[in-house]
């Protein structure tokens, strides 16, 4: 029998804290890995990005077509053992190659994470209550980005970056088993259907599932909105420790512990109210899902803009701390809308395609075009190439507000409720 739902979610958002914080250990102990193994910004980058979501944007889709038919808390529970394992391999690196596999290793555990989780929210909440669930569960990102950072930067102070790898992967290892014996699987699309009836047992093959998810075209312009603002927010939060460290010569371990505090009680806030304005107005216009991340995004440029061109530090702190929050907007959002597109029996393997799209081109790309703008400009710019490569990372935000508004227009039709 399933557990409380209150339980299994936080456990969720516990599993879903690790599976940031692993990624973003990277991104603040970058000048230290950069300065022990002798890398560029471009290496650095693909180190971020590239290594990381080439096995998890991609093996998400068949782990997630698994997970509609089989077990989802044992998919979880072998994910996270995997990836903690290869985050503590990480320690051993010595060079390039061999980080870059290790982090290919995170990336095929963490293939297995997330999917699952949103179908597994999704059939322990009802319709009304899941906006506020999945905006639950992704505090996750806010939380275990702020984790990592101040974690990883502190740890690197301390220690060095190795001991920071394999201090977080042990605990994940550790926590498998106990994620396992609380974690079960409800039914399958139970809240869905009315009380009188039984839920339909339909499984979709390949050709369906293409067919289902063909019809929908807000689906993809939601995926390709999110990849977009992905490609700026995962390269803004991988870069932007660097970037004080060299733009303003703040110590690894400040700018660790400030940017952490700014991610998570700007990340907590913007994502709890923009899930709870999702509840409040999306079950009568499911466009209000899609509409609060476009203005959200539409007013954190200019913030973003000044807190990157300012020579001072405080007012550029002042001003990141305005687009820290409203980027985690449309977390809940954005993902209910996903849940409600395609039909119950859809919803892992809706959600990996939805997180392939928005993991091999945000997560893959975000740090590497970045660190590639910034070792073009270093010849011109030195030290302070980071920032304009910052700068045109924001143009994104924009493209992703466009799209996420063209969305918004197609997604009551596609409503699978309302059918």
């Amino acid at each position: 029998m399933p557990g409380s739902p209150f339980l299994v979610l936080g456990v969720l958002l516990f599993v879903y804290i690790l599976n940031f914080a692993d990624r973003v250990l990277l991104g603040v102990m970058a000048v230290p890995i950069k300065e022990d193994l002798g890398l560029s910004d471009t290496e650095l980058g693909l180190l971020g990005g590239t290594a990381f979501a080439l096995f998890y944007a991609t093996l998400g889709v068949p782990i997630a077509w698994l997970a509609d038919r089989k077990s989802r808390s044992w998919i979880i529970t072998i994910a996270l053992a995997t990836w903690s394992g290869f985050t503590a391999l990480c320690a051993a690196a010595v060079s390039f190659p061999q980080l870059f596999l290790a982090r290919l290793g995170v990336g095929v555990g963490e293939a297995g994470g997330v999917a699952p989780s949103y179908s597994l929210i999704a059939d322990y909440f009802p319709p009304g209550q899941r906006a506020r669930a999945l905006g639950f569960y992704s505090f996750g990102i806010p939380i275990g980005s702020a984790v990592g950072l101040a974690f990883g930067g502190l740890m690197a102070t301390a220690f060095d970056w190795r001991t920071a790898f394999l201090t977080m992967g042990l605990l994940g290892i550790t926590i498998a088993p106990v994620f396992k014996f609380i974690v079960r699987d409800p039914v399958r699309g139970g809240l869905d259907v009315k009380k009188s009836r039984s839920p339909s047992p339909v499984k979709f093959n390949v050709r369906e599932t293409a067919s289902v998810l063909k019809s929908k075209p807000s689906f993809w312009l939601l995926s390709l909105g999110s990849a977009m603002s992905a490609t700026a927010s995962y390269g803004i939060t991988f870069w932007i420790p660097s970037f004080y460290v060299r733009s303003f010569s703040l110590s690894l371990a400040d700018v660790s512990l400030i940017y952490a505090s700014l991610i998570l009680v700007g990340g907590l806030a913007g994502t709890w109210i923009g899930a709870n304005l999702g509840d409040k107005f999306g079950p009568q216009r499911p466009a209000a899902y899609v509409l609060i991340p476009v203005v959200a995004l539409l007013v954190s440029v200019p913030f973003f803009v000044g807190a990157v061109s300012t020579g001072n530090l405080y007012l550029s702190l002042s001003l990141l701390a305005v687009p820290t929050a409203l980027g985690g907007m449309g977390y809940g959002t954005i993902l209910t809308a996903i849940q409600h597109i395609v039909p119950p029996a859809l919803r892992s393997t809706g959600s990996s395609i939805f997180l392939l799209i928005n993991n091999l081109i945000g997560l893959g790309l975000g740090s590497l075009i970045l660190g590639v703008i910034s070792d073009a400009m270093t010849q011109q710019y030195g030290s302070e190439s980071l920032r304009y490569a910052l700068l045109c990372g924001s143009s994104f935000y924009v493209v992703g507000a466009l799209l996420f508004f063209l969305a918004s227009r197609k997604v009551a039709a596609d409503w699978e409720l309302a059918r």
